[in-house]
């Protein structure tokens, strides 16, 4: 018998949730064949089957989610036992293997006799004296949000306690701070009702509504907004795609634009961190991507030392992946800067959220012709928006004005920065 765990599959991952099972349980599987798909916070993978054999049980159901280490399946391949972590524990048969009850915590660890069944690590409990149950990635975020899990009543399985939970929790606390004066809160006002329909969010959809609300209450941000002449940049792009026969994005050339000016404003290229600030020396620029699943962000790295061509081939590759959400983890990890191309939609100008772990974020908005004063004539030139916003607390109103005016001179002119 083959207990497979939940490998970690991706830098910092913690759990995924299961999307679906490939293979039903009583059936048989081949060695690496499909077996089930789970979401991770960031890309959906499908997981093949590391023995051949009878799937014997699922270590959970479609929409639960499962911690890395914990049971995902388990497989009889025929070889009569199966491992287990448990110094000195002894192999047991099929029958050995414990009914997998409602009532049941979540999994952490292997099937059988000897094995324990263990619920998520206590910290502190609820009224009823009985142990608070939550993912690690959940009490982290507790953590963060400060917020006592003690006092919650979890909607999760058998009670335990979901990043849902913790943010309706911080969404109560900031509610209690509004002034009576306030508004109608949006819960209050679209209570569900037979005129409406009831849409679970998605892990993606969890995921990004998590950054967004950790980014809103933790980064201060300023935005800082101006328009650019894009003549030269819009014939540099056309000239370049037509030379090597590539498309060469828009936000191919403005990641190219924006790295050197990274360089002379180093402070735009860096993770607060406590009471430090860490300047990186590398740029891996993060761009956003539209997905019919909702708003990905994958990394070109190391952009410093990739050709604009270059950078134009990965940003294709890292757009499709992200469409199809074939992308691996790496490719959506360690972003310092991000650019947003809201004009591929239509956008002007923005107020776009800074990445948590970033200091920056770059929007770019679609160019339209305007009239432009040239010495002493009005012409009409493709105005192109931007929106730069910063953290306010490494980055002060002037220095942001500084990194713009920068920015824009290599926007218009593109040779200043296509050497």
């Amino acid at each position: 018998m083959h207990t497979f765990k939940l490998p970690d599959i991706g830098e910092g991952l913690v759990e995924a949730e299961i999307v679906s099972w490939l293979v039903a349980e009583g059936d048989p599987v081949g060695l690496d064949e499909p077996l089930v798909e789970v979401e991770t916070d960031k890309t959906v993978v499908v997981m093949p089957a590391p023995v051949a054999g009878i799937v014997v049980r699922h270590g959970a159901e479609a929409g639960e989610t499962v911690a890395v280490g914990a049971v995902l399946a388990v497989i009889d391949d025929g070889s009569g036992s199966f491992e287990n972590d448990d110094a000195g524990s002894t192999p047991s048969e099929t029958d050995d293997l414990p009914e997998h009850r409602e009532e049941d915590p979540p999994l952490v660890g292997s099937f059988g006799k000897g094995s324990t069944i263990l619920g998520p690590r206590t910290e502190g409990s609820g009224e009823s004296g009985n142990p608070v149950l939550a993912l690690p990635l959940v009490r982290k975020l507790a953590r963060d949000q400060g917020v006592d899990l003690a006092a919650l009543t979890g909607t999760g399985p058998n009670g335990r306690i979901t990043r849902a939970d913790i943010m309706g929790a911080v969404e109560q606390k900031a509610d209690m701070a509004v002034p009576a004066s306030a508004p109608h809160q949006l819960s209050q006002v679209v209570a569900a009702g037979s005129d409406s329909e009831v849409v679970p969010m998605t892990k993606l959809r969890r995921t990004i509504a998590d950054r967004m609300s950790r980014s809103w209450a933790e980064i201060p941000r300023v935005t800082t907004f101006d328009d650019v002449d894009a003549t030269r940049l819009l014939q540099a792009r056309k000239a370049l795609s037509l030379r090597h026969g590539q498309n060469v994005t828009l936000e191919a050339l403005v990641v190219k634009a924006v790295v050197p000016v990274l360089g002379e404003f180093p402070e735009f290229n860096a993770t607060v961190s406590g009471d430090e600030i860490i300047l990186h020396r590398r740029y891996h620029i993060a761009v956003a991507v539209d997905t019919p699943n909702g708003l990905m962000v994958p990394v070109v790295h190391n952009a410093g030392e990739l050709t604009v061509l270059e950078i134009a081939g990965e940003i294709m590759r890292l757009s499709a992946g992200a469409s199809d959400r074939s992308l691996v983890a790496d490719d959506l990890s360690g972003g310092t800067f991000t650019v947003s191309n809201i004009g591929a939609v239509g956008g002007g100008h923005g107020t776009p959220i800074v990445p948590l772990g970033t200091t920056a974020i770059l929007s770019v908005g679609r160019a339209r012709d305007s009239a432009v004063v040239r010495g002493e004539a009005v012409v009409v030139a493709p105005m192109m928006p931007l929106s730069l916003s910063y953290d306010h607390r490494v980055i002060d109103g002037a220095l942001g004005r500084k990194f713009m005016a920068r920015l824009m001179e290599n926007l218009a002119e593109p040779a200043l920065f296509l050497v």
